[in-house]
């Protein structure tokens, strides 16, 4: 990059402000957003992958009793 391209750079703004991040609430930065650094990226993929996040279901107790008469 030469001279006469940096500050023209330093005059863009942000796509997205930085926001908290899920894991410490630091500040996100750009490169991993929304998350601050690659650890807490990756210690949320990790909680993703070992099944961590599941969305809790209730049984159908309508269905359940049909099937007993079966």
């Amino acid at each position: 990059m030469s001279d006469d391209e940096s500050p023209r750079m330093a005059k863009v703004a942000p796509l997205r402000k930085a926001l908290p991040c899920p894991e410490c609430k630091r500040l996100s930065v750009r490169e991993h957003y929304p998350f601050c650094s690659d650890r807490c990226r990756n210690l949320d993929l990790s909680r993703w992958l070992k099944g961590s996040y599941a969305i809790p279901v209730a049984e159908d107790e309508s269905k359940a009793d049909d099937d007993e008469y079966r």
